[in-house]
């Protein structure tokens, strides 16, 4: 590893990109699967063992690229699990058991053709779906940058991607309407990283 490379000053939009793309991939995965499987607290509106999953999922991105492997990260495919009842680590640990016996069948899965899976994708955005019901419809400053993140995923290709948008759309017209009490000083903080990830990067 070229450590010394990393830090090239170059270097800096690279790693933010990557900084951006992981964290809101996650948040963005972590808030669909935990809403499925109801592990959302119903008066805080917080997710039941949030700071321990970002912590194991950025653990494993770190060991992950340290052995080169792909992005080790949590997938929304993990809806379809919990749709069938997962709710602890012990459904993890025997998929990551069967994904070590399923090396030596590497081969044959690489015949299965890529849109041989789309349809289990498909279900599974279906399930995502579900979360849109809780939007407040009746308030413009609401829906619009909710229907801005769903909409921007799919056609930038991107999770971060959607959600900066939702998030800078939100700032814009919760700020535009004169509600500037609903807008968290993180949430100015963030909105004005988003533009400059998405003008720089």
């Amino acid at each position: 590893m070229d450590i010394a490379g990393a830090l090239n000053v170059g270097m800096i939009s690279i790693i933010l990109a990557f900084l951006f793309v992981n964290i809101f991939d996650t948040a963005g995965t972590l808030m669909g699967v935990a809403e499925r499987a109801k592990l959302i607290n119903k008066e805080t509106g917080e997710i039941e063992g949030l700071p321990r999953a970002l912590k194991a999922d950025s653990m494993s991105s770190v060991i992950g690229a340290c052995f080169g492997c792909p992005p080790v990260t949590s997938y929304v495919e993990s809806a379809s699990g919990v749709s069938a009842g997962a709710r602890t680590g012990l459904s993890a640990i025997v998929v990551g058991l069967l994904f070590l016996a399923a090396i030596f069948l590497a081969p044959l899965a690489g015949m299965i053709p890529a849109y041989a899976t789309a349809g289990a994708l498909i279900y599974v955005a279906f399930l995502m779906m579900s979360s849109i019901q809780n939007v407040n419809w009746d308030d413009f400053t609401d829906s619009v940058p909710a229907a801005v993140t769903a909409l921007m995923m799919p056609l930038t290709f991107s999770i971060s991607n959607g959600i900066a948008l939702g998030f800078i759309t939100y700032t814009v017209l919760k700020a535009g309407t004169g509600k500037f009490s609903d807008i968290s000083v993180a949430m100015y903080v963030l909105s004005i990283l988003f533009v400059f990830k998405l003008i720089l990067i």
